[in-house]
């Protein structure tokens, strides 16, 4: 699938990890959220993660990683507190591509993925002071759940096929 001229978006796989490492990086200096941003943390937390659907890379056609965005199934004990048979969402892209319909294309993706497998919803757990990825997941359809101080939970009703 093509985001944009040039960026390719496929799944991940544990080669990725550098480049989704060097995101997460870039997204930590951007913003100033302390958070894991290392290779290992990387292939446990998205590429390999047991409960994961689907991980999706955007790269520039020489492979370098503009971002990424992971489908995890949500299981009954889920860190997140997703209800157990919903989808978990997260979306990271390098600050210096945002615009360029990165994330929707990953998007597209993901709800591939979980058309396939069912689910009903999709969550994504959000920072209360992330206006950015609140407004990216309210124009894909993303509607909040539950809000607090720190976190909204928005939610996206997943259409069957």
């Amino acid at each position: 699938m093509v985001a944009a001229p040039g960026v390719i978006i496929r799944p991940a796989t544990a080669a990725d990890a550098p480049g989704m490492s060097r995101v997460l990086r870039d997204i930590v200096a951007w913003n100033g959220r302390a958070r894991e941003t290392g290779p290992e943390h990387v292939l446990a937390t998205y590429v390999r993660h047991p409960s994961g659907l689907l991980c999706s890379v955007a790269c520039e056609a020489d492979g370098a990683v503009l971002g990424f965005q992971s489908m995890l199934s949500a299981a009954a004990d889920n860190a997140y507190g997703t209800p157990e048979g919903w989808g978990i969402i997260g979306t990271h892209i390098a600050p210096g591509a945002h615009g360029r319909g990165i994330g929707r294309a990953l998007f597209a993706a993901s709800l591939d993925a979980a058309q396939q497998a069912s689910l009903t919803r999709i969550e994504a757990l959000i920072a209360a002071d992330n206006n950015g990825a609140q407004a990216f997941y309210e124009s894909l359809g993303f509607r909040t759940r539950v809000a607090d101080a720190d976190y909204l939970r928005k939610v996206f009703v997943v259409a069957p096929r």
